[in-house]
């Protein structure tokens, strides 16, 4: 007869259970003999942990941060407690799957804007502009992009120092709100934003670095509708954008192979001779490569496929994801959701990337793009309070992503830790809850809102040497950054 939990713990107060570990990770393989342990019983993972890494197990040099699933959850409590609330015995031999860690976001700083920031980027020599820049990055001079509703863009270092500004409208800037820029590399960046314009900008800096010029070289026209988001390729040179006029557009920075602008989309020939006048700023005026109508509804994101750059993924208000092939600029494929899409990032996979959209119901649903139109959902992330509109792919693995929300989180999910969808929840597919959540530092320690000043999370960037960047309502550029996990 199987001893219960609870004539165990009182009759044996320092019982312990039989573990096996286990993981799928090669470079942290243990030897066969050494995977069956007698443990505590009221053990966790950080003296689990600990054992993994002692000298008698891997013997790491330096110790490495796990975590442990069950049955594909994370154990966040003692064994024993585990046990307990399965209704299970000590006798129970518990199997543990061994992961690496995923840090906590502490955060670091928070920048002050003069109006809501819709979107954010980074330069460091992990970003993918800064690989992009080659040897033309300096190490070291790190730098984040904001996008606001005052139609600025700024570039700060990582003090909260605003290095450059862009111009004004009637200088050559945005007419109107800013709602997405990304750098090309550390001296090129884009930006797209209400005024229906891709801008193309020249970035240099001073030799003292405290002080840069953004300044304006190519205007792009195509879209008839507000650009919601904006995708880049260094390597290529070439620019996604997404659209509320439904269509996706396919650019290059280069004004020699650029077509020429749609005459009838330009501003009239007296705005432009008084703009040219009041300004010593010449800035050419070119045309998409491709305008692909592919939706029927607003389009809210586009992203270059990270394996394959001739092909793209857009994501819409009409529920579907999208396959496009830019070199004929058709559909491929369309797979068919059960709710507006708000957001996009392609995870990186060895067979073909794995997409995470942002949704109006407040999950984020995970698709494979090789899928039928009957199978949709790999995965549904659920935890937030309100529409997702913001996802960053993880720098360091393809198993771990971050969400920003109106409900003014952001939200770490790992994809290792999955259980079934219950019936409530449709009863298809498998479900995910966040690792982590970090609200804005504006908000802490009130309990409702200053009037005129919300929380919203419009835009994030994970990046490997900075950490997660966001830009809310909140008018601040936050930064959190992954730390002390062995301490916790």
């Amino acid at each position: 007869m199987d001893v219960t939990m609870a004539d165990s713990t009182a009759a044996d107060p320092e019982a312990q259970v039989k573990v096996i570990f286990t993981t799928t990770d090669e470079d942290i393989q243990l030897p066969e003999s050494k995977r069956q342990l007698l443990v505590p019983a009221d053990i966790r993972r950080y003296g689990l942990s600990r054992i993994i890494n002692s000298e008698s197990m891997l013997d790491t040099p330096t110790p490495i941060p796990f975590d442990f699933l069950i049955n594909g959850a994370f154990l966040r409590s003692t064994l024993q407690d585990y046990l307990k609330e399965n209704g299970l015995s000590f006798e129970t031999a518990v199997t543990l799957q061994y992961v690496r860690s995923l840090i906590p976001p502490v955060y670091q700083a928070s920048f002050e804007h003069d109006d809501w920031v819709s979107a954010v980027d980074v330069l460091s020599q992990t970003s993918p502009a800064g690989r992009w820049s080659g040897d033309a990055f300096v190490q070291g001079q790190d730098r984040i992009l904001s996008a606001s509703y005052d139609g600025l863009l700024r570039i700060w270092d990582g003090s909260g120092q605003v290095i450059a500004t862009s111009p004004a409208g009637s200088l050559g800037g945005h007419s109107s709100s800013i709602k997405a820029a990304k750098f090309l590399f550390n001296s090129q960046l884009a930006s797209g934003g209400l005024d229906r314009t891709v801008r193309v900008w020249k970035y240099s800096e001073s030799s003292d670095r405290f002080s840069g010029e953004l300044k304006p070289t190519l205007e792009l026209y195509g879209h008839r509708g507000p650009i919601e988001s904006l995708e880049v390729d260094g390597n290529s040179k070439r620019i996604l954008t997404a659209s509320s006029d439904g269509s996706v557009g396919f650019w290059t920075t280069s004004k020699a192979s650029a077509p020429e602008a749609p005459a009838e989309l330009l501003p009239s020939t007296h705005a432009t001779k008084r703009r040219r006048i009041s300004s010593s700023v010449s800035t050419a005026q070119r045309g998409p490569l491709s305008l692909m109508a592919v939706h029927n509804a607003a389009a809210s994101a586009a992203v270059f496929d990270p394996r394959d750059r001739t092909v793209a993924y857009s994501a819409s208000q009409d529920h579907t994801v999208r396959t496009l092939d830019l070199t004929t600029g058709l559909v491929v494929s369309t797979l068919t959701t059960s709710h507006p899409l708000l957001s996009l990032c392609a995870i990186p996979r060895n067979s073909a990337p794995l997409l995470a959209a942002g949704t109006s119901a407040r999950h984020v649903t995970l698709v494979d793009p090789r899928a039928s139109a009957a199978t949709t959902s790999v995965m549904t992330l659920r935890g937030h309070a309100n529409k997702v509109v913001a996802i960053a792919a993880s720098p360091d693995n393809d198993h771990s992503l971050v969400s920003g929300s109106h409900d003014g989180t952001c939200r770490i999910w790992d994809l290792r830790s999955v259980r079934p969808a219950a019936k409530d929840e449709g009863g298809v597919g498998s479900v995910s809850e966040p690792v982590y959540v970090f609200e804005r530092e504006s908000r802490k320690g009130r309990k409702r809102p200053v009037a005129g000043e919300g929380c919203k999370v419009f835009g994030v960037a994970w990046d490997k040497t900075l950490g997660i960047v966001s830009g809310g309502e909140d008018k601040k550029v936050q930064v959190n950054k992954g730390r002390d996990l062995l301490a916790s």
